[in-house]
């Protein structure tokens, strides 16, 4: 370790944020880079247990009381080539990972768990600064030729090992730039897409080729992609959105999340949309229904177009404010959090369920509720939920974004071409041991395979999957396995 008595000489300091009245003004970052010495400081605290509980936290595996060392003895470019070994894009989960690993900190038993996350962040932070990440090209090629669908982290992750593995990689993205839910999903102030080009520029040097603005199945059919192809990897995300059809859900005004939120990014990078589709916050009463990662960017994304006000609704009850006994040390603790989207203004309602929506001329007007209590689970395990009595109430609304999560990737052309199976919630069906489909060289990984998740795991399932394929191609891999846990 660092420095045997760090975690007893130097109190956490997490993450500090711009002032919420500065922040708010413009589209950066939200979070500060604090001086390395403050950083090295924090790394001291890591006790290099003998059972590293945050390795297996990680999906990734990151192998962090090494690079804690590392950094406290300044060997930079030690620490970085650690961090690399396992995680392809440390700068994106050093910036929106909810950190997993830090839940299962040893350290955090009993006092306040090491800032893993902003350790990582100063590690690749530092890296690129120095001029120390460079393309890294494959010493020969294997003749073999892969076709990863999806842009997106686990597609990236999938498409850079497999190259580096000496395949041609061909890299397909439905959308206009390479990112998916890095450019289009997640807002410009959590991660600026500049961080997301530079890495892509490294990914083009090494030889990926990207295709963008190809819908494979539409674009290009399913047969030519199958013929052109040594194998395929989909990567395709979890798109199919949920729905709440309830009455009034027709009204102009209720949309989908991701498509306020994609909308958001295109502005950021410039593009100019068509005034009659726009999805706007500015001078409107807002409310987002659902309370995940999501629904706190469409909070923060509002704030920022100047929305009238901010409503947040969360069907759950609201968590405890300490570890729930339900989730003991080292799984993830269910517990209140709050984002830095939600401290910079607006309302958190819990246990509330939306009834209906009301509105006149076809543009909604106001959002109908009724108060809920949690009853003892039934047999399925899940809680009883009951209305209670006389709770009901309305509340203007204007532009109500549904941020409940997704239920399965989009089946029509691609999914539905290549016949794959699904498994019973309608995602790709395919194991974590090859990552192969029911159709011979056609691979899944990602949220397509397991449903909506983390980045995190998403670069796990990329790496993985990429390592499959690999052996499928060549008979075995040398690509670096790592098993999970969690």
């Amino acid at each position: 370790m660092g420095k045997v008595t760090g975690f007893l000489e130097f109190e956490r300091e997490s993450t500090a944020y711009r002032p919420a009245e500065t922040r708010l003004e413009d589209w950066g970052q939200v979070q500060t880079d604090p001086a390395f010495e403050s950083v090295r400081d924090q790394s001291a605290r890591c006790m290099d247990c003998g059972v590293p509980f945050c390795n297996n936290g990680c999906p990734l595996g990151n192998i962090i009381p090494d690079w804690n060392d590392l950094l406290y003895r300044d060997r930079m470019q030690d620490a970085l080539v650690r961090l690399h070994s396992t995680n392809n894009f440390p700068e994106f989960t050093g910036l929106v990972c909810p950190a997993p690993c830090e839940a299962a900190c040893v350290l955090g038993i009993n006092q306040d768990p090491v800032t893993i996350k902003q350790i990582e962040w100063e590690i690749i932070r530092n890296g690129w600064d120095r001029g120390l990440i460079h393309p890294i090209k494959p010493a020969r090629r294997s003749g073999r030729s892969v076709a990863v669908v999806g842009s997106g982290p686990a597609g990236l992750a999938a498409a850079q090992q497999l190259n580096r593995a000496g395949h041609m990689v061909t890299l397909f993205e439905k959308n206009d730039r390479i990112g998916g839910l890095l450019r289009y999903g997640i807002p410009e102030f959590k991660l600026e897409k500049w961080i997301v080009d530079r890495r892509l520029e490294q990914i083009r040097e090494e030889g990926v080729l990207f295709q963008t603005g190809v819908h494979v199945g539409v674009d290009l059919s399913v047969s030519d992609l199958r013929s052109n192809f040594d194998s395929v990897l989909l990567c395709l995300g979890s798109e199919t959105p949920r729905d709440l059809p309830i009455e009034g859900r027709e009204l102009g005004g209720v949309h989908f999340a991701m498509d306020f939120l994609r909308q958001s990014n295109r502005r950021c990078h410039g593009d100019e949309l068509d005034p009659a589709q726009d999805i706007l916050a500015t001078d409107k009463h807002v409310v987002v229904l659902g309370g995940g990662d999501t629904g706190s960017d469409c909070v923060g994304t509002s704030h920022r177009q100047n929305a009238a006000s901010v409503t947040s609704i969360e069907l759950l009850e609201r968590p405890p404010e300490t570890r729930a006994e339900s989730t003991p040390w080292p799984t993830w603790p269910l517990m209140f959090r709050s984002s830095s989207s939600h401290d910079e203004g607006g309302t958190r309602e819990y246990a509330v369920m939306t009834k209906r929506f009301e509105g006149s001329k076809g543009r909604l007007e106001r959002l109908h509720a009724v108060r809920v209590e949690f009853g003892s689970p039934d047999e399925s395990g899940r809680s009883t939920i009951s209305e209670v009595t006389g709770s009901e109430f309305s509340i203007p609304a204007h532009l109500v974004l549904l941020a409940m999560g997704f239920v399965h990737p989009v089946h029509e052309n691609l999914v539905e071409g290549l016949s794959v199976k699904l498994d019973p919630r309608g995602n790709i069906e395919a194991n974590t041991k090859d990552f192969s489909t029911s159709e011979p060289g056609v691979f899944a990984a990602g949220d397509c395979r397991r449903g909506q998740s983390l980045v995190v795991w998403a670069q796990w399932e990329g790496r993985e999957a990429a390592r499959a394929v690999d052996a499928y191609l060549v008979g075995e891999s040398r690509l670096q396995s790592r098993v999970a846990y969690v």
